[in-house]
């Protein structure tokens, strides 16, 4: 059963036993560092013939089935097919998942703005989408169609123009949920390949891979490490931590139900990050026997129990304001007000990825159809950070058109400003605009 760590606020040494708590050691491991450098200069080099090579080797394919890059295309008829065929139940869950998505995301898109000055000077911003973006799939057992949902069509509602997804097939096995996903969120190419590789042949091009000006999408230790190597070549989403969930509770919610959500995200995998607050200790100690009750019927209890005993946490509070402050000290990926009038707190909430409003909220739902991303800030990032979204797939230009009459006050101001900072071909670069003056 799960022996999970218990802190208290009111006792001494509870700051120090929080950051302790939090602490993710994000040093790399540098077996991998090398591996993804080798691969990375290898496909910059190669190409193709290094794709195939890699993509060969890691997804145990036999030559004759991948003679070449056009033998990784996935056909769009393919995709097609894939949604065609799922079982009715599942294909009418995918879709509703998709609406969901799609009209949340709309409402995030921007369209730009401008104003004019009485002077005639035109300011605003231009909004653009993308060109071409890389979207990264896990394959094999780890095969998330949600991901492609919450990646793909933010990316179609922005404007992307051309979205590439490449996904690893080991051992040839291609996920059909994955392929309908991809069809339904109308992604314009895929190709069955992974691991750093795929990452390389996204940000520096192929003979048959296009470069792309951003890669997004979750993926394992090589894969990650190759993103933040790319950083800069290509834009990135972010290189994403363990998950986390933390619930704020009041003692109202059934404490069941607050088990099961401390467990969805425990059986991510051993390093996820499980933490319950809250003022009333008997709650805390409730929880903790719908723990024992629930997880021997947990499939993944393994992961589950190792992720509890690791990172997990119970910690109680003086009162829920306190637990707030907390609670934003800790600046979860996913928080749960499990509180009778959790409407009432959620402006109290200054950090985090995602705000679950209510007990009848839970994780899971936004996680698959809620409709606002999954793809969110992890390891405190949401101090700072935001979910995948529209924006992510849009870059801003700025736009100024300078009248006759502007450039008469504009030009004394920025000469006046280049002469202090001892740059005189700016200062004369706008005085050559003021009316008389020689050029």
């Amino acid at each position: 059963m799960p022996n999970i760590k218990r802190l208290n606020s009111k006792e001494a040494g509870f700051s120090a036993a929080l950051d302790e708590l939090l602490a993710f050691e994000c040093a790399q491991d540098a077996g991998i560092e090398n591996t993804v450098a080798a691969i990375l200069t290898d496909v910059r080099q190669r190409g193709d013939a290094a794709v195939l090579d890699y993509t060969r080797r890691f997804d145990r394919l036999d030559p004759e089935n991948a003679p070449d890059m056009a033998a990784l295309a996935i056909p769009r008829a393919e995709l097609a097919a894939a949604l065609v065929t799922l079982p009715a139940e599942r294909r009418a869950a995918l879709e509703a998942a998709a609406t969901r998505i799609r009209c949340f995301h709309e409402k995030q898109a921007q369209t730009g703005w401008r104003y004019t000055e009485a002077d005639g000077t035109l300011l605003g911003q231009k909004v653009t989408p993308l060109q071409r973006v890389g979207l990264y799939v896990p394959g094999g057992k780890a095969a998330y169609p949600s991901s492609v949902l919450m990646n793909a069509i933010p990316a179609k509602v922005a404007g992307v123009h051309e979205l590439i997804m490449v996904v690893p097939t080991p051992d040839g096995e291609k996920n059909q949920l994955v392929l309908a996903a991809a069809a339904l969120a109308g992604v314009d190419r895929v190709f069955a390949i992974g691991g750093a590789q795929a990452i390389a042949a996204l940000a520096f091009g192929t003979e048959s891979i296009p470069k792309v000006d951003k890669i997004v999408g979750p993926g394992n230790a090589y894969v990650a490490c190759a993103k933040r190597r790319v950083f800069g070549i290509v834009g990135i989403d972010m290189v994403a931590g363990p998950s986390e969930i933390l619930v704020l509770a009041d003692g109202s919610a059934d404490p069941d139900w607050v088990a099961m959500d401390l467990f969805s995200q425990a059986e991510h995998d051993e390093l996820a990050q499980s933490i319950l607050i809250s003022p009333d200790a008997a709650y805390l100690d409730a929880v903790h026997v719908g723990m024992k009750k629930l997880l021997p019927a947990m499939p993944r209890r393994a992961v589950i129990l190792a992720a509890l005993e690791n990172r997990g946490a119970f910690i109680a509070t003086r009162d829920l304001p306190e637990a707030i402050d907390i609670a934003n000290r800790i600046a979860p990926e996913h928080l749960e007000l499990a509180l009778r009038d959790a409407d009432a707190w959620v402006e109290k909430i200054h950090n985090a990825g995602a705000i679950f409003i209510g007990p009848y909220t839970s994780e899971s739902l936004g996680d698959y159809c809620a409709g606002p991303n999954h793809v969110l800030p992890t390891s405190g990032s949401a101090r700072f950070s935001s979910p995948l979204g529209v924006y992510d797939f849009q870059k801003r230009t700025s736009l100024i058109r300078v009248s006759r009459a502007g450039a008469q006050t504009l030009g004394q101001i920025a000469a006046t400003l280049a002469d202090g900072e001892g740059l005189p071909a700016h200062a004369c670069s706008a005085r050559y605009r003021l009316t008389g003056a020689g050029a």
